[in-house]
């Protein structure tokens, strides 16, 4: 891994530390670890019969910890890249802040804790799932995928997948079909939305050396394959309402969002090669964020209807 600064790295880890309580925020991705907690709450709603509130309070936690442990060990591995690449230039590690050992001793101990808080005090199907998430995208994805193959985010996606499923397995200690799809929203949603950032930020990712999609199957390919992966998408958001398992509520949302995010990524594939402002991309990572967030609030809010009046879907 490159050096974050002029110092040999040798002499980093014994070096007077400049971070602040902020910088090791920032090395948890809060904005991720929101995501994460996010679905896993809906994973846990929405799974059957009631579980113990603090029960649900400490999973939840866990989660989120797992979460931000993930992401300083991601932030450890990636400082040497996240230092060429404008929008991660100034994250605590590359910008010299934290030193490597500390993000990872930070990494490590957070794993550990989050693990085995899950495990002890709801159920070790979840803690598994947790430690596998926090391996796979720590190792798995950020050390091998991310600098091997533009299936990175394909195959590497799976770790972001995997909240609603831990969620109601904390619940239940099972897994079903219903948190399977849940699995699956995120697991579809992932390509198109970081390939159209990709396509507006296919510089970085080049002077870093990450071979993203745009950069190595090339601009029209990247459009083609957002748009299969938003044809895909669109059905298995509606699956849950179509197996029965939400309100007709939930399945009107989630059919209209399906069909805008085809139509953002049908103005994506239809984008000319020579555009430079990347409009359409733009537009539809925005509204990729919108879909993930919107779609999964619609979930939750049915499932909590259906709790609060006794009525199922």
């Amino acid at each position: 891994m490159a050096l974050i600064d002029d110092r040999n790295i040798d002499d980093a880890p014994f070096r007077m530390s400049e971070a602040t309580p902020g910088d090791y925020i920032a090395l948890l991705k809060p904005r991720v670890m929101s995501l994460v907690v996010f679905t896993a709450v809906v994973g846990l709603v929405a799974a059957p019969g009631s579980m113990n509130p603090l029960l649900a309070i400490i999973a939840i936690l866990a989660i989120a910890i797992g979460a931000g442990a993930s992401g300083a060990l991601n932030m450890w591995y990636d400082a040497d890249i996240d230092k060429i690449m404008s929008r991660t230039a100034s994250r605590p590690v590359p910008a010299g802040r934290v030193t490597p050992g500390e993000a990872l001793g930070f990494g490590l101990v957070l794993s550990v804790l989050s693990v085995m808080t899950l495990g002890v005090l709801v159920n070790w199907l979840s803690a598994s799932l947790l430690a596998f998430t926090i391996f796979f995208y720590a190792v798995i994805y950020t050390m091998w995928l991310k600098r091997w193959t533009p299936q990175n985010i394909v195959i590497g996606g799976a770790a972001g997948s995997f909240p609603p499923m831990i969620g109601w397995a904390a619940a239940t200690g099972s897994i079903s079909l219903e948190s399977v799809i849940l699995f699956l929203i995120i697991f579809l949603w992932t390509p198109p939305h970081f390939w159209a950032l990709a396509l507006f930020k296919s510089g970085d990712y080049e002077r870093a050396g990450i071979p993203m999609m745009p950069n190595r199957a090339g601009h029209a390919s990247t459009r083609r394959q957002i748009f299969a992966y938003a044809l895909l998408l669109a059905p298995v958001g509606v699956a849950p309402w179509l197996l029965g398992y939400t309100t007709l509520f939930y399945g009107v949302v989630s059919l209209s969002l399906g069909l805008g995010f085809v139509w953002y990524a049908w103005k994506v594939l239809k984008m000319p090669d020579q555009d430079k402002a990347m409009a359409p991309a733009k537009s539809l990572f925005g509204f990729s964020l919108i879909y993930l967030f919107v779609i999964f609030a619609a979930y939750l809010g049915d499932r909590l209807i259906a709790h609060l009046t006794g009525l199922g879907a």
